[in-house]
This record gives structure tokens, C-alpha cells and sequence, in this order.
């Protein structure tokens, strides 16, 4: 079954990003080199594709995972969590229709 996690950032959390984004991006590689990453990416800020200082306000992750409980154990040793870059993260069942 496929799970969107979306983890939403503490307030200025563009510095904690940077000293955790390749440990981060390791783990989605591991994902998507066993073929279930669907999608993963940032929330920026503003309606920017770089939003520079400004940051981002947390992140989605659509990915494939036995169960529920499976997700949400990916989902809380995830670097985001552990360092502090993510004040809370939601993991929910997702059907994707199209395309």
C-alpha cells in the first residue's frame, strides 16, 4: 500500500535541513532503488522553486510500505525527525488514481 507522509517543519528550520539533507536523501534513495518511492520532495516557503532563505515549511513523501505502522516507523527515524527538522509528521494511507 502506498502512504503520503507529510512532515511539516519547526519555524526557521532552513540550517537544521542542510546539516541533516544527505542522510535524508540516502534514505529516500534506498526507497526508491527498491522501487517503491512514488514521489518525495520540499514544501517551499513562498511560490518560488527556490526559495532562498526563506525555506521551506516541511516535506511529502509518497511511498510504498507494508503497513501503516511500517510508514510511520520509516517515517520517525527519518534524519528530518531526529534533527530536529520536522515538529510534527503525518503518515496516511494514499491510493493514487492518476496518473
Amino acid at each position: 500500500m502506498l502512504y503520503a507522509i507529510i512532515g511539516t517543519d519547526v519555524p526557521a528550520s532552513l540550517e537544521r535541513r542542510r546539516a541533516t539533507r544527505t542522510d535524508h536523501l540516502a534514505r529516500l534513495a534506498a526507497l526508491r532503488e527498491a522501487g517503491r518511492l512514488v514521489l518525495a520532495g520540499p514544501l517551499p516557503a513562498i511560490d518560488s522553486p527556490d526559495p532562498g532563505p526563506n525555506g521551506f515549511t516541511g516535506s511529502l513523501i509518497v511511498a510504498e510500505f507494508a503497513s501503516l505502522e511500517a510508514a510511520r516507523a520509516w517515517a520517525d527515524t527519518d534524519p528530518y525527525v531526529t534533527g530536529g527538522v520536522y515538529a510534527s509528521v503525518e503518515v496516511r494511507p494514499f491510493l493514487k488514481v492518476l496518473p
